[in-house]
């Protein structure tokens, strides 16, 4: 019996656009589902309940970083995987977009084997993935369920929250360097800075109300009680 094909929205206002990505990725497998604008891509998003979502950025409506927002808030969509297009190439939208939960960010204009080459390397790194709940004091963190308690309260984290506080609490005490944690969470191919990891970090914090990241100056991060 085959595996299941994995479904993937695309939403772009370009209908050449969608027509493109759409044949290749229909060509290694994917089954693709096509939204025209932001609103029809949340209808779509919560019909088909997709495995990855790729947004255009500057969409009628809405755009693909408030689809992304709205999404995000949703506990059904809080694996989903979300890839970013955009003809705007500042390092500010970049670092709003992947803010706000994506996964990656790809630049206009697109080329298909690029984008295969990208959405593939996001599957592999989420089926690599082992997930176990870790218990860790007062704090439990439940990587399937995108859950985190704390003195049995819930608290809700982004994403990319969640992602990179998992990260550091696989191995208390470990000194994660800033590239490490870049790469696990974001991936090789995401460009952004510094100041991403340090805006999650601190809102990881604020969150979460105990103290469990430490910063080691000049180096990275690392998690302890």
């Amino acid at each position: 019996m085959e595996p299941k094909a994995r479904i993937v929205l695309i939403a772009d206002d370009e209908p050449d656009i969608l027509e493109i990505l759409k044949f290749n990725l229909e060509n290694e497998g994917y089954k693709v589902v096509t939204a025209k604008n932001g609103d029809e891509a949340l209808e779509k998003a919560r019909l088909h309940k997709p495995d990855l979502i790729i947004l255009d950025v500057m969409m009628p409506n809405k755009t693909g970083v408030e689809v992304c927002a709205i999404l995000r808030r949703q506990a059904s969509f809080n694996e989903t995987l979300i890839i970013f297009l955009t003809a705007v190439n500042d390092e500010g939208t970049h670092i709003k977009g992947l803010e706000t939960g994506a996964d990656d960010y790809i630049s206009k204009p697109i080329s298909p084997k690029v984008l295969i080459s990208r959405v593939n390397a996001l599957f592999r790194r989420v089926d690599k993935t082992e997930l176990r709940i870790l218990t860790i004091e007062n704090l439990v963190i439940d990587p399937e369920r995108f859950i985190v308690k704390v003195d049995e309260k819930e608290i809700i984290l982004a994403k990319k929250e969640f992602e990179l506080l998992y990260l550091l609490a696989l191995k208390p005490g470990r000194v994660f360097l800033r590239h490490e944690i870049l790469n696990a969470v974001w991936g090789k191919e995401v460009i952004v800075g510094d100041r991403t990891i340090d805006v999650h970090i601190r809102k990881i914090r604020q969150k979460i109300g105990i103290d469990c990241i430490t910063t080691v100056k000049g180096v990275g991060y690392k998690f302890e009680l």
